[in-house]
């Protein structure tokens, strides 16, 4: 089963690590309902106890643009990355099939895992 994980914001650029397209990973989340009545997850490296872990294989990853509309990316660069403060990454966002970077300020994005659980 796949599932959406939203990851970015202050708390990804504070400690967030990278996440790539085809790896596995291991996201400890919490839940909260939208205004439109959605339970959405949310990836945290704050709170001593998740809600929810979601472990399994990233299918899709998507940057949220100003506009509230969706871009296909690569990978999400660390936080490090993301602010600057990394010398090994620029941080830089592109199309997973062309290599163009895509030009944004946005920190926000949409992970999708195929779960393993």
């Amino acid at each position: 089963m796949d599932v959406v994980v939203e990851v970015g914001g202050w708390e990804h650029e504070c400690c967030g690590p990278a996440i790539e397209r085809d790896r596995v990973v291991d996201l400890g989340c919490t839940r909260w309902t939208a205004p439109d009545g959605q339970v959405r997850l949310v990836e945290t490296h704050h709170h001593v106890e998740h809600d929810e872990r979601v472990r399994g294989r990233v299918t899709g990853i998507e940057v949220v643009l100003d506009e509230g509309t969706v871009q296909p990316v690569l990978r999400v660069p660390s936080g490090r990355a993301l602010l600057g403060f990394d010398d090994d990454d620029d941080g830089h966002l592109e199309d997973p099939w062309t290599g163009v970077v895509v030009a944004t300020g946005s920190t926000d994005f949409l992970v999708t895992v195929r779960r393993s659980d």
